[in-house]
């Protein structure tokens, strides 16, 4: 016989919201609909001066903004079906959809990097012909836009996965546009093409870096690994703390979705008196490893004891 705790329940809303979705994670999603618009924006004005330039590069960018733009839809639709509240089938609802998110975002940062490296060994063998002027005023107009929106995702980037997709795809343009202003500068004071697919290797590589941390943290969640943070041997230290409890089995922690890890345990007690006692204990020595979360279910040694109340 047993008894559980369970922290946080989750029950149908009447104002159609997750109950999980906080009013910071709709201040999000109303950031990433602005960078949305404006990347959507200015990939457009990017197409029109390629044209009339007849810059590959400028063009190039243009659908590298291409591949943002869809990115940045993807987030943003992530997080509002996340807004989604539970149903009798889905019963924590569609907030892991954007790790899910995060995870087609880092893989197509993956390609990007791929292809500009590709494009770079094309053009360090054929170098191309350049008009380093406009080449240089469309790349400061990106670079205005792309500060921007870097600053409209910056703050949120570190504690949502879906989030810091968006801003590296975002980064991933501004490092272009600071490439491309010197490269540009470079080509009109020297003439010397080769520069371009020299600063965009340089840029490929930082993608590169940043999109495998991306997809490999993204991976990780949706393998309910356990945090990054929560180190298991204190977690399991502090359950063992906890005065009347013993046969600790069943630990498991992982991360259902950006800023949400649950644990679930069994433990073994003596004394059913002491079972809520311990339950409270148990969630608050959790809390401080910032697990709100908690399904701990008791289990007592002798059955002839059970307590009446048998949830808690």
């Amino acid at each position: 016989m047993s008894t559980h705790t369970h922290h946080h329940h989750h029950h149908h809303h009447g104002d159609g919201v997750h109950p999980m979705v906080s009013g910071k994670r709709q201040e999000v999603g109303g950031r990433l609909m602005a960078v949305l618009l404006i990347t959507a924006v200015f990939m457009i004005a990017e197409v029109v001066g390629g044209l009339l330039s007849n810059s590959l590069a400028l063009l190039a960018d243009a659908g590298h903004m291409f591949a943002d733009v869809a990115a940045l839809g993807l987030s943003v639709f992530a997080m509002r079906l996340a807004r989604k509240p539970p149903t009798n089938k889905r019963t924590f609802g569609y907030v892991r959809l954007e790790i899910l998110a995060a995870l087609v975002n880092g893989a197509a940062l993956l390609v990007i990097s791929g292809v500009i490296f590709v494009e770079a060994w094309g053009r360090l063998r054929e170098p191309a012909v350049i008009d380093g002027g406009v080449m240089l005023a469309v790349a400061t107009l990106g670079l205005g836009v792309n500060v921007v929106g870097a600053l409209l995702l910056h703050r949120h980037a570190h504690d949502n996965l879906n989030v810091r997709g968006a801003y590296l795809h975002v980064i991933g343009d501004l490092l272009g546009s600071v490439g491309a202003i010197a490269a540009g500068i470079v080509i009109l004071t020297t003439g010397w093409a080769p520069i371009d697919p020299i600063v965009s290797v340089v840029i490929g590589l930082l993608i590169l870096y940043s999109a495998w941390n991306l997809v490999r943290e993204a991976a990780e969640v949706l393998l309910e690994a356990a945090p990054a943070h929560v180190d298991m041997g204190v977690i399991l230290t502090d359950l063992g703390g906890v005065e009347g409890l013993d046969d600790i089995h069943d630990v498991h922690v992982w991360t259902l979705t950006s800023g949400f890890v649950a644990l679930s345990a069994h433990g073994v007690i003596d004394d059913p008196v002491q079972h809520t006692r311990i339950l409270d204990e148990v969630r608050g020595k959790m809390r401080g490893h910032g697990i709100e979360h908690v399904t701990f279910q008791i289990e007592f040694r002798t059955l002839h004891q059970l307590p009446k109340r048998g949830v808690t």
